[in-house]
């Protein structure tokens, strides 16, 4: 499963396919939405996107690391760091094992936005959270 990574690329061709815009249309607003995020994340501000999950900034401290080689101490200055928590809808799709991904397209829907279609053989919807 591993080794996969979705490219901005990918994305754009997803929006292309889906939406139905041109190529270009969809590179920008891809660019765009990736762009809205980031700036918001640099602002302090947290981004929650429904049934995936919220982008957080974190301050940490000034604190004292050990070189694992030398054992020596090091300052390690203050910084801040990304944090991304997942939803519990985009939990139970990762950890489903195979079941529909039918609750996350139904999301989609009641949240008007535009889902990927949804193909998973031999199971129901909602068949692994008992929906």
């Amino acid at each position: 499963m591993a080794g996969q990574t979705v490219t901005r690329a990918q994305l754009t061709e997803a929006v292309y396919q889906e939406v139905g815009l041109s190529r270009n249309e969809s590179a920008e607003l891809v660019e765009s939405v990736i762009a809205e995020i980031a700036g918001a994340l640099e602002r302090g501000e947290i981004v929650k996107i429904s049934s995936f999950g919220s982008f957080s900034v974190r301050k940490k401290g000034q604190r004292v690391g050990r070189n694992p080689k030398t054992g020596q101490e090091v300052p390690i200055s203050p910084r801040r760091v990304l944090v991304f928590r997942a939803s519990h809808t985009l939990k139970d799709q990762i950890n489903a094992r195979g079941a529909s991904l039918q609750p996350i397209a139904e999301a989609a829907k009641r949240a008007d936005v535009k889902a990927l279609p949804v193909e998973s053989p031999g199971h129901t919807a909602g068949s692994a959270r008992g929906d």
